[in-house]
């Protein structure tokens, strides 16, 4: 198990703790990596070239706290802290120094919430 996600183009590399990550959103062929402590790193990787590095890496034992939602978002799953379908709104939090707003399809938002429940049963 590694303890940093480690992203490597031809002209950068990034070495980023899991934690530190509340989500990864797609720009075109670019992503941008949303830090806990505000900073946004744009990187030149498409969301489905970071997804298989997150899987390759083995980044965790726990292969559900990076989920997939839709085609322009992967969320770090510690950092759920509420969803409204109705709204087609994801709110991401660690509840004392940081919320982020996202918006995602209703479809998405219930597959998401269908799944935390199944987590949470377990």
């Amino acid at each position: 198990m590694k303890s940093h996600l480690v992203i490597s183009t031809a002209n950068e590399i990034v070495r980023i703790m899991p934690d530190s990550i509340i989500c990864i959103t797609s720009d075109g062929n670019y992503s941008n990596i949303v830090q806990t402590d505000s900073t946004i790193r744009m990187v030149t990787c498409q969301l489905g070239q970071i997804e298989t590095m997150i899987h390759d890496q083995k980044i965790e034992t726990d292969s559900s706290r990076f989920i997939r939602i839709g085609k322009s978002l992967i969320v770090n799953s510690r950092y759920i802290y509420y969803i409204n379908i109705q709204k087609q709104k994801l709110l991401l939090s660690d509840a004392r120094t940081f919320t982020h707003d996202f918006s995602a399809s209703k479809e998405a938002l219930k597959q998401l919430k269908d799944y935390l429940e199944k987590e949470e049963k377990q």
